[in-house]
């Protein structure tokens, strides 16, 4: 269905619950990728290989949504202050004068707008992710080269998956484990 589409993309899991959603995982990639297998391949590794979380089991499913980016329009800002809160995505590139190695990390577009941070305390933050240990200051801020991206997200609960993928014979199997079918 997607053969000949490349796209950079990035997947990401959240789990429900009665304080709203958490993160639970969202890997991806900035670089084009045959979309056919890339939502595949970053389906799982998102699921079962972000070192920030325990692999996901199969008793959380029910709980969980997934959303998948395609990420487009990207262009280099003018400076880091060049861009909008909850529709660009940022990656920012910058030498580090402690550890005197090159930086770079990325935030999509809904994490600013989600955390209700200003622009300065994304770039600070995006900083951090980075790795850099040091005082963020006017300078370091005006080092930095910053692309910004937009994407196209859209998200499915796995009930709302279960409605549209899944026969009601096969939404609950019996001890309790749950079948999830993946459209090939």
């Amino acid at each position: 269905m997607f053969d000949n589409v490349y796209c950079p993309l990035f997947v990401t899991w959240n789990k429900q619950s009665r304080r709203g959603h958490r993160l639970r995982g969202c890997i991806g990639t900035l670089e084009p990728r045959q979309l056919h297998t890339a939502l595949r391949d970053y389906a799982l590794t998102s699921a079962l290989r972000d070192r920030r979380f325990e692999p996901m089991s199969h008793r959380e499913v029910a709980s969980l949504s997934c959303t998948v980016s395609l990420l487009c329009a990207f262009e280099e800002a003018q400076s880091w202050m060049d861009w909008t809160v909850g529709t660009h995505g940022l990656i920012i590139d910058f030498f580090d004068p402690i550890a005197r190695c090159q930086r770079s990390a990325t935030f999509l577009p809904e994490v600013a707008s989600h955390e209700r941070w200003t622009r300065e305390e994304t770039i600070d933050s995006l900083i951090a992710k980075a790795g850099y240990a040091g005082s963020v200051t006017a300078e370091l801020r005006a080092s930095l080269t910053v692309t910004r991206y937009q994407s196209s997200a859209a998200s499915l609960t796995y009930d709302e998956y279960c409605a549209i993928a899944q026969p009601a014979a096969a939404r609950v199997q019996p001890a309790g484990s749950v079948t999830v079918t993946v459209p090939a």
